[in-house]
């Protein structure tokens, strides 16, 4: 569900794609998390399932999220800017552990977002100006 093109800026209508778009990704994720968990070894089960848990958890939240700004919800946008510092210490940890280009592709998304958020068209639609 996105913000109705014909009366919502540009910059929401777009920050909402992507905040679906990062739900579908988390959605891959878990269950790529899924599948790694039936190979994992009997030591890490319990630390490996809690991983997808809270996987799955983030995609179900960034939905919310997403859906209230979506609905002009005032309040959605600072859960919105959450996900993205999440996105970009993701991105940062990444750059550090060797796969870099994901890692500043994410940092790049995260901080992407996080302006379409904030910039002042979203600011007025969310009517916070």
């Amino acid at each position: 569900m996105t913000p109705r093109e014909d009366d919502s800026p540009t910059t929401l209508v777009w920050a909402v794609r992507l905040l679906y778009a990062q739900a579908v990704a988390l959605v891959v994720l878990s269950a790529y998390l899924l599948v790694l968990d039936f190979t994992a070894e009997a030591g890490s089960i319990a630390v490996a399932a809690s991983l997808t848990a809270f996987t799955v958890l983030g995609a179900i939240a960034v939905v919310f999220v997403a859906r209230a700004l979506a609905r002009r919800s005032a309040h959605a946008r600072g859960p919105a800017i959450v996900v993205q510092l999440f996105v970009i210490a993701s991105g940062g940890f990444l750059l550090q552990t060797g796969t870099a280009w994901v890692g500043a592709l994410l940092m790049v998304f995260g901080v992407g977002v996080g302006l379409l958020c904030v910039v002042p068209p979203t600011t007025r639609a969310l009517g916070l100006d």
